[in-house]
């Protein structure tokens, strides 16, 4: 999972602003229900959009199709009942054969709520 992580900071260094996320709460108490919202500049090659919340112990994905210059510029996602965890959350902007053409990462923490402990 760490060297997934390296690979992904590399990449998502030299993506330009193909691809920004935005993530609220950074910071909630579990379980959470994490907003991402995704801006993505139109490009004829765009087909996927793919967002990560991943830690040591959770993880939740969801994709996206995309239509290229035809798709929204602002996509929205929302993940449910997150538990406690630091989370690297992140979005992978591909094209019509896989090859990712934008990374773009955020890292968000959810605290121990102390009930039930």
């Amino acid at each position: 999972m760490l060297s997934t992580f390296v690979a992904l900071t590399a990449i998502s260094a030299s993506s330009g602003e193909q691809l920004r996320i935005a993530v609220t709460p950074a910071q909630s108490f579990a379980p959470s229900n994490l907003n991402i919202r995704a801006r993505v500049v139109r490009d004829a090659e765009n087909r996927a959009l793919t967002v990560v919340a991943e830690s040591e112990e959770f993880y939740r994905s969801s994709q996206v199709p995309l239509e290229g210059e035809q798709a929204p510029s602002t996509i929205m996602f929302q993940f449910r009942g997150v538990p406690d965890g630091e989370y690297q959350v992140y979005a992978i902007l591909t094209d019509s054969v896989g090859h990712q053409r934008a990374i773009a990462q955020q890292t968000v923490r959810v605290i121990p709520s102390g009930l039930g402990q």
